[in-house]
């Protein structure tokens, strides 16, 4: 198969790869990139672990081929924080004990972030259903809503 030149942006910064017609975006991320925050885990979209912000919009980066993603903006954990400040998601999944083993922590906040972009004060459920397509394997859902609701509170002053 022959390798495919794809320019995009990844956290603000410009990429040239030559990529596999069969490479997915998470294989590019990981291996070409070294973002490892973005997780590899069901390949079959359903852990919700690789998700990341493409386009304004989440994805699951292991259903993306990373052809697909020519052009567009990609934004990853790794992309949150400012230097050692953390994005405020970050710093509420900190403060309310959010984080367990951290596996599905990235696919989690970057989730977070896009509801919260859309939706600046979900309630409960509304928090619940944007982090659907997350799966925690430690059951750690109820701090994880509480981190959410809390980085609403924190965003109101318009960090972002």
């Amino acid at each position: 198969m022959k390798k495919r030149h794809i320019s995009l942006s990844v956290n603000g910064v410009a990429h040239e790869l030559l990529v596999d017609p069969n490479r997915t975006l998470t294989q590019m991320l990981r291996e070409d990139l070294g973002l490892t925050g973005t997780k590899h885990g069901c390949g079959i979209g359903d852990c919700g672990c690789c998700t990341v912000i493409m386009d304004g919009e989440t994805v699951n980066s292991c259903l993306v081929l990373a052809a697909q993603a020519a052009g567009s903006e990609i934004l990853t954990i790794e992309g949150l924080a400012q230097g050692n400040q953390l994005h405020p998601i970050q710093q509420s999944f900190v403060d309310k004990g959010a984080i367990q083993c951290g596996f599905c922590t990235p696919g989690m906040i970057l989730s977070a972030k896009a509801l919260l972009e859309q939706n600046p004060a979900p309630s409960e459920e509304e928090i619940r259903l944007g982090l659907s397509g997350n799966l925690c394997r430690c059951t750690g859902y109820q701090k994880i809503v509480e981190a959410v609701s809390d980085a609403a509170g924190k965003m109101k002053g318009g960090a972002s």
